[in-house]
């Protein structure tokens, strides 16, 4: 048994994009995150210089981070067709199927898009959309 010490902890995770600015404004505005100290949005007409490279949202209560790393291409994933696999996704979590209802909403106006929809399964119902850059995330009730 390894001891509880020497074990490493989550700090982020990371989503390629190749837009590191919307896409981390999009999961900052669904999940209620901040910025890390300096990656703030800069103000208007000045140039974005970390939104170009990378940017750290962080839950105002700790725990793991949330990043986004630009990268030049991107393919999109086609999940659920495995053509592109979508290699890591997010799980979020509501607690009845009526904040599944209002978070769906949420979701879109916010710029994502529904990909499967199995909001009526008795034992969990879920969705899975597509964020702004095409990464898989599931909402469901948990």
């Amino acid at each position: 048994m390894v001891d509880q010490e020497s074990v490493p902890k989550l700090c982020s995770v990371v989503l390629d994009c190749t837009d590191a600015r919307a896409l981390a404004e999009f999961y900052r505005q669904l999940l209620g995150l901040v910025y890390r100290p300096g990656d703030e949005p800069p103000a208007a007409g000045e140039a974005d210089e970390r939104g170009r490279d990378w940017l750290v949202l962080r839950s105002p209560g700790g725990g793991p981070q949330l990043a986004f790393q630009q990268v030049e291409h991107l393919p999109e994933a086609t999940w659920p067709a495995n053509t592109v696999p979508q290699q890591l996704h997010l799980d979020l979590t509501v607690e009845s199927v009526e904040e599944l209802l209002v978070q769906h909403e949420r979701v879109l106006r916010l710029g994502g898009r529904l990909l499967y929809d199995r909001i009526d399964d008795p034992d969990e119902p879920l969705r899975v959309y597509a964020d702004l850059a095409g990464h898989p995330f599931c909402v469901f009730v948990g």
